[in-house]
């Protein structure tokens, strides 16, 4: 549906395998100014000029802008502050377009607007950009970090006489990915002037994960009040935690609109998005666990470096503080240390992406725990048996503070043990070795936060018994539509069918943080719930309809877990890797639709393989992205996939209305680490190796050749 006033209504029907969905490229706006940014070719530099003359004479321009034309009085205007979860110091001011210095390859200098898209991608090649190369920092180079953080845990002083422990050690690096989802990035700004009794306001179609916030930085950059700009998300091809902050041509496009009082059509290509969108991972882990010779858990001490990058998306901290709080995942250990750093570099920004920090601890720790079994002589199921807190214990306080609500992690590990047929696969493995095969075995254990705070909903209960309900949550390709519809069918005792959904519009819906950190059926949901609750209750108390009401729900972190099971093979000659089987227990808490959810895990396991196998972003030594395209960065196909089973558990958490939990970046959590393990199983004949990721053939080859 190609429009230029975006509907609100929402419903899962088949427009978007018709090909008739709205993406922003499908946003139709006529007379809108097309956008492309001139782009810094240094990863740092100082700007001595910017000559735009040959470009604002060229064929259908209408303008170049830099940072001292973008606003009217030449003033700056930064990107909004970081997420204050962790105390932040040091970060950068960041402009939309760099002023006096450029700080990463890619970073928008100039914005050329023109009638056509190809007149302004002619009239761009023709700005001159005068740099003088300066000193790039890369990734985990810098001295200064920009956020730290610290959990520490004494175990009580021993007896004379103590028992000695075996002491084992990793360190894991883990690359920089990318968030790739079906569309690049896209913003239409249409520009409405003033009327009569109304000041000129803007419509920002923006694939965003949080629409009231988007709204809320926009507002702030032009100096307006938020209910000037409306903020409009349509259909949107993925997000995976990439599209939650507004990034610098957000809101130079919303700027540049406000400046030439006209609307403007920005879309990405794939490279620019590959040079200058944010990344997602990024960390070098380091850690050490020392172990009783019983098998019992004893320190743990792990050192957890996060680069950000250039500059602070709002989401930029979170990576770090969810990996430094999640150790030592569901495991007991009478002392840990655990220190945290982030620092800055001069490369493309790091956001949150599927996991957020979730990926680096459990593979820290469950990279650790197979070690361990393996100097022990121990199996590495065995040892977890003995190490992990039992469902009886929870709610259980961890180390770090943090508080496990609900779960059976044991029921977790032994199911997928026997549906993987564990046993039995161990006994295979030793035949196949005999063979002269390269096989191994992997199992992670993890847990997965799901999101805290607040969300908002209102529910209209029509006359003819019709409900409309609008949430700030909106969706990027989830089915949060059919979810949602559910949720309030079954509280209100009315056809799912009778339920419309919207979302994704502020000027229809409710302010809500958004659809991020797994959170939007427990919180946004848990909303839905509460406002139906309302309306039940009035009916009760014999009220007609039509009845409204709008509610917000705040909720604890609610914490899903569950066990992943790997089975890798290596080719002896070559050492192609093949993942030949992956065997998954989750526990998401009540599942409000199956299949929908079984669509979540499918989907991060993929990625999670990615990450694992195939993807990795490579910058030279002078800041240059080397792998800038689909032709030199791996992303999984149909082909890379193993059989997988799965199976969900529901083990209701108390902390939300709804007893559900996150299931969306479980895939990303522990299918990484389960594959590592395998991996470095396959080899422990051998010896040990320190295998990184992606895990290439070229690795397994030159192990095998040691």
């Amino acid at each position: 549906m190609q429009t230029s006033d975006f509907e609100p209504t929402r419903r899962e029907d088949p427009v978007l395998l018709r090909g008739q969905g709205c993406y922003s490229g499908d946003v139709e706006v006529p007379d809108a100014l097309h956008a492309v940014f001139v782009r810094s070719p240094l990863a740092h530099g100082r700007i001595d000029a910017v000559d735009t003359r040959a470009a604002e004479a060229a064929p259908g321009v209408v303008a170049v802008l830099t940072a001292a034309s973008l606003t009217a009085d030449g003033a700056p205007v930064h990107l909004p502050p970081p997420n204050p979860l962790l105390p932040v110091s040091g970060a950068p001011l960041v402009e939309p377009l760099a002023r006096t210095e450029v700080s990463h390859a890619g970073q928008p200098v100039a914005l050329v607007l023109a009638r056509s898209l190809p007149q302004a991608r002619r009239a761009a090649q023709q700005v001159r950009l005068d740099l003088t190369p300066l000193p790039a920092v890369r990734d985990f180079d810098g001295d200064a970090p920009v956020a730290q953080v610290h959990h520490r845990q004494e175990a009580p002083a021993p007896g004379p006489g103590g028992t000695p422990l075996t002491e084992v050690a990793v360190s894991l690096e883990v690359p920089r990915v990318l968030a790739l989802a079906l569309e690049p990035r896209g913003v239409v700004a249409r520009w409405q002037g003033p009327a009569t009794g109304r000041p000129a306001c803007l419509t920002v179609h923006l694939g965003t994960q949080s629409p009231a916030r988007a709204q809320t930085d926009i507002a702030a950059a032009l100096g307006w009040d938020a209910g000037r700009v409306r903020v409009v998300t349509g259909h949107v091809g993925g997000a995976f935690g990439a599209r939650s902050s507004v990034g610098p041509e957000d809101l130079a496009i919303a700027l540049a609109a406000c400046r030439l009082q006209a609307s403007v059509r920005w879309v990405s290509t794939r490279g620019d998005d590959f040079a200058a969108g944010m990344h997602g991972r990024g960390a070098r882990l380091r850690g050490r666990l020392s172990v009783a010779p019983d098998g019992r858990l004893h320190a743990l001490q792990a050192e957890v470096h996060h680069t950000l990058g250039a500059w602070l998306p709002f989401s930029a901290v979170v990576p770090l503080r969810n990996a430094a709080r999640i150790l030592p995942g569901p495991y007991r250990v009478a002392e840990l240390d655990v220190q945290g750093r982030a620092t800055l570099s001069h490369a493309a920004p790091v956001t949150i992406y599927r996991g957020a920090g979730r990926p680096e601890a459990a593979l820290l720790m469950e990279t650790l725990v197979e070690r361990a079994a393996r100097a022990l002589d121990m199996d590495p199921v065995a040892l977890r048996r003995r190490n992990v807190i039992e469902a009886a214990a929870l709610p259980w306080r961890t180390p770090t503070g943090e508080l496990f609500d609900s779960g059976d992690y044991l029921r977790a590990l032994d199911l997928a043990c026997a549906r993987f047929g564990y046993g039995e696969q161990r006994r295979q493995q030793a035949a196949r070795r005999a063979r002269g095969e390269v096989v191994g075995l992997g199992v992670a254990l993890y847990v997965e936060p799901c999101g805290t705070g607040w969300e908002s909903a209102r529910v209209d209960w029509h006359a003819d018994g019709r409900v409309t309900v609008a949430s700030g949550s909106p969706a990027q390709g989830q089915g949060h539509a059919t979810t949602y519809a559910r949720i309030a069918a079954e509280a209100l005792g009315v056809d799912a069918a009778r339920v419309t959904v919207v979302y994704g519009d502020t000027e229809h819906c409710p302010p809500g943080i958004g659809a991020l950190a797994s959170r939007s059926t427990a919180i946004a949901g848990s909303a839905i719930v509460q406002a139906c609750r309302a309306l039940q209750a009035r009916r009760a108390a014999g009220e007609p309809l039509p009845l409204r009401a709008e509610e917000r729900y705040t909720a604890q972190e609610a914490w899903s877990h569950g066990c992943v099971v790997a089975r890798l093979a290596v080719d002896r000659d070559t050492g192609r890797p093949q993942v030949e089987q992956i065997t998954w227990v989750d526990d998401a808490g009540h599942v409000v639709e199956p299949v929908l959810a079984h669509g979540q895990l499918v989907g991060g396991l993929a990625q999670g393989l990615g990450q694992a196998m195939l993807e990795r972003l490579v910058h030279d030594r002078e800041g240059q992205l080397l792998t800038g395209s689909l032709m030199d960065y791996a992303v999984p196909r149909a082909d890379d996939m193993p059989p997988v089973d799965i199976e969900s558990l529901h083990t209701a958490s108390p902390h939300n209305l709804l007893g559900a939990k996150g299931v969306g970046e479980a895939g990303c959590i522990g299918v990484p680490a389960a594959l590592m393990n395998a991996a470095r199983d396959a080899l422990a004949p051998l010896g040990e190796f320190e295998l990184q990721f992606p895990l290439t053939s070229e690795q397994f080859w030159q192990a095998m050749q040691a």
